[in-house]
């Protein structure tokens, strides 16, 4: 761990850890969860001042889409993203390296980095370890993440095994190119820290050796990419149980784009600290809500005249002041509204869920909580 943060494990359970993460914008109690804010906004009409109600400790802004929109130099004029969006606690802004896989319709990675184009108008542009580090260095987030290649789910062996040694040949790179900034002295957070990816697709010995050589690098936080796309959930699990013992233990452990509460509570479980994922978000402003009885979907006709909030163990906002029958009205009728007190309510459950596994992990409770929510919080509660 560098100098400009401290992750200390308070209590752990079996592999669970518990624990206190202090940055240069704050202090956050572990494991936790970001809420994905991809282009300095929650989607769905919640803010950054709305966050500070919800439990939020973290935010996670995307690289490409702001060098795209509204362009890195823009954000690097306002202050960086904490001035440009209200926010004074920390930020975690991926690489880009996602984006430029899953968006470009025509790429060419050479050792260099990524030709590709725009997915908006089209235009060239090229990306690699030291352009996007610049870019984040603009953005001036506490915690940028290295860039790396997401192979495709499945992909061959051999391609996964050259792809896994270009991603360390970039990641020395983007250590060496953050460094550089970090000393410069127009840069904004001089104190930003640099996370590792661990990629390898579905083949432990290429997971485990990536693993084995990224921690070698000695960077602030280790993150396991390139799962839940596509792979049956189990798979997910047997890399976690296969990879993360060769994570650094001192260090935060990081599971990119996971997931659903349950496959949350199974990743805390096989050591993982930090979650991302658009699933509380994205799934709200379609009507799907979490709540501490399962899943349940707000459109359909049982809650017609419910007079009842969303989740009757909840006190968000939403549940506080509005019935499952004022919100389904509100999506019937194609309301914006019904999308905002949804997305408030799923990250309000999301944070309190991180919460309650942390409480669980305090008190010696956690395999007990696990074996309860797990499969609870996975299943459907209402049938039309």
């Amino acid at each position: 761990m560098s100098k400009n943060a401290e992750f200390k494990i308070l209590k752990t359970q079996g592999r669970a850890r518990r624990g206190t993460f202090t940055t240069t914008h704050g202090v956050i109690e572990s494991p936790f969860f970001m809420n994905v804010g991809t282009a300095a906004a929650i989607k769905g009409g919640v803010s950054s001042v709305d966050l500070r109600g919800l439990k939020t400790q973290v935010e996670l802004c995307n690289t490409y889409h702001l060098h795209i929109r509204p362009g890195d130099d823009v954000i690097y004029k306002m202050g960086g993203l904490h001035k440009f969006m209200n926010w004074d606690k920390p930020i975690l802004t991926d690489s880009g390296g996602f984006q430029v896989f899953s968006l470009a319709q025509l790429r060419k990675i050479k050792e260099e980095g990524v030709y590709f184009s725009s997915h908006v108008d089209g235009r060239k542009i090229f990306m690699g370890p030291e352009e996007s580090m610049r870019i984040q260095s603009h953005l001036a987030s506490t915690i940028a993440m290295a860039f790396d290649e997401c192979v495709e789910n499945p992909a061959e062996y051999s391609y996964a095994a050259d792809s896994t040694e270009r991603t360390t040949r970039w990641l020395i790179r983007c250590k060496q190119e953050m460094e550089r900034l970090n000393s410069l002295p127009g840069t904004i957070n001089n104190k930003q820290l640099l996370f590792a990816i661990n990629q390898g697709a579905t083949y432990d010995d290429l997971r485990i050796k990536h693993m084995k050589d990224i921690s070698a690098l000695d960077l602030d936080g280790y993150a396991i990419g390139g799962l839940a796309v596509g792979e049956p959930t189990e798979v997910m699990y047997h890399i976690l149980d296969e990879v993360v013992p060769y994570a650094p233990y001192e260090k935060p452990r990081y599971l990119m784009g996971v997931g659903t509460p349950s496959n949350i509570i199974e990743a805390v479980y096989r050591g993982i600290d930090m979650f991302d994922c658009v699933m509380p978000s994205r799934n709200a402003r379609h009507a799907t809500i979490f709540t501490w009885k399962g899943i349940a979907h707000a459109k359909n006709e049982c809650y017609i005249t419910d007079d009842k909030p969303l989740d009757e163990e909840c006190d968000c906002p939403t549940c506080r002041n509005f019935s499952r029958g004022y919100i389904r009205h509100l999506f019937k009728s194609g309301e914006q509204l019904a999308g905002r007190l949804a997305v408030t309510h799923n990250l309000y459950f999301y944070n309190t869920l991180m919460e309650k596994i942390r409480d669980a992990i305090d008190n010696n409770e956690f395999d007990a909580f696990r074996e309860h929510y797990s499969p609870l919080l996975a299943r459907l509660v209402d049938k039309g």
